[in-house]
C-alpha cells in the first residue's frame, strides 16, 4: 500500500462556497435524472436478521463540550424515522441523504459536533455521522454493494475504547457527501434502527436467510511521517466470507483508507480490534 497524503491546502471562503454549490446541484441532478431506482418503501420488520451493531451515544472527547453530544442525540432521534424500516428491493439503491433530507432548524435539528478541515465545530444537524458510520459498518457484513461512501480525511481523536478498525466509518455532509448502497441480490433487505437511553442500535434484516456470513478485519495498518512534517495513518480493510458450516470460502479487499492525523501518534493505542 503506497499513498502520499499531501499537506492540506487553505482555500478561500468564496471558493469553498462555490464548490459546495456546484457539487450540491450536481447531486440534485443525479437524484432526479441519474436513472437510479431509489428505495422509498417502508414496511413491517423482515424476519431474518443478518448483522446488528450498537455504538455508545456519549463519549468523552478532548476539548468537546458535552452539550454537543446531547444535541447529537436530539438530531439522531429526528433523522431516524426517515430511515428506520426502509426496504431495499432487488435493484434498488439506498441514499442516506435522499431519505433524511436537509437538516434544518425548522425541522427541530440543533447544533451538534461537526468535523471539518481537521478540527471540530458546532453546526446544525451535527452528529449524524454516527448514523452513517453505523450503517456503513453493518453493510460491510452483508452482500449489499456500497456504491458511494466518503471516508474521513482527518483522524481527529486518538483511539479510545475503539471496537472497530480505523477507517470503518463513513462521513456525511448534505447533500453530496452521501452514503449509497445498492441491492444487487435477489432478496429484499431492510434497515432497522433505534436510539436507546445509551446507544444507537441498528440491524440489517432480510426476507430470507443468507448463505454466508462476513468478518471484517484490517491489514497493513501503518502511521507515517509525511514529507511536509505531519503524520498520516493508513490501512486496508478486508473481509472473510464463511459458508453456513463456518468454512472460509473467500477473502476480499473492501477499501483502502488514508487520513491526516491531528494528534501525536504517541497517543495512539496499539491493540487488537474487537469486531
Amino acid at each position: 500500500m503506497s499513498k502520499i497524503v499531501r499537506k492540506p491546502i487553505h482555500r478561500s471562503g468564496l471558493r469553498l462556497k462555490l464548490g459546495q454549490m456546484y457539487f450540491s446541484l450536481r447531486q440534485y441532478w443525479f437524484w432526479l435524472f441519474g436513472g437510479v431506482r431509489f428505495a422509498r418503501e417502508f414496511g413491517a420488520k423482515l424476519e431474518f436478521e443478518h448483522f446488528s451493531h450498537r455504538t455508545p451515544l456519549l463519549r468523552k472527547l478532548k476539548d468537546v463540550e458535552m452539550y454537543l453530544q446531547y444535541n447529537k442525540i436530539t438530531n439522531l432521534k429526528i433523522a431516524l424515522p426517515n430511515v428506520n424500516g426502509v426496504v431495499i428491493r432487488p435493484g434498488e439503491t439506498f441514499s442516506y441523504w435522499r431519505l433524511i433530507g436537509k437538516p434544518l432548524r425548522r425541522k427541530g435539528y440543533v447544533d451538534g459536533m461537526i468535523l471539518r478541515n481537521g478540527t471540530f465545530e458546532s453546526g446544525i444537524g451535527g452528529g449524524l455521522c454516527q448514523l452513517s458510520n453505523l450503517i456503513y459498518w453493518m453493510t460491510l457484513h452483508t452482500p449489499l454493494t456500497i456504491v458511494e461512501r466518503h471516508r474521513h480525511e482527518y483522524d481527529v481523536f486518538p483511539d479510545s475504547d475503539r471496537t472497530q478498525p480505523f477507517g470503518s466509518g463513513a462521513t456525511c455532509f448534505y447533500n453530496y457527501g452521501d452514503l449509497m448502497i445498492k441491492n444487487d441480490t435477489e432478496q429484499a433487505f431492510q434497515i432497522v434502527l433505534e436510539v436507546t437511553d445509551s446507544e444507537l442500535v441498528g440491524a440489517w434484516k432480510s426476507d430470507s436467510p443468507l448463505d454466508y456470513r462476513y468478518e471484517v478485519y484490517e491489514k497493513e495498518h501503518i502511521i507515517k511521517q509525511a514529507f511536509w512534517g505531519g503524520y498520516t495513518r493508513h490501512n486496508v480493510l478486508h473481509r472473510r466470507k464463511f459458508d453456513a458450516l463456518g468454512t472460509l470460502v473467500g477473502d476480499e479487499f473492501m477499501v483502502e483508507n488514508h487520513a491526516i492525523m491531528m494528534y501525536s501518534p504517541m497517543l495512539a493505542e496499539s491493540k487488537e480490534w474487537k469486531i
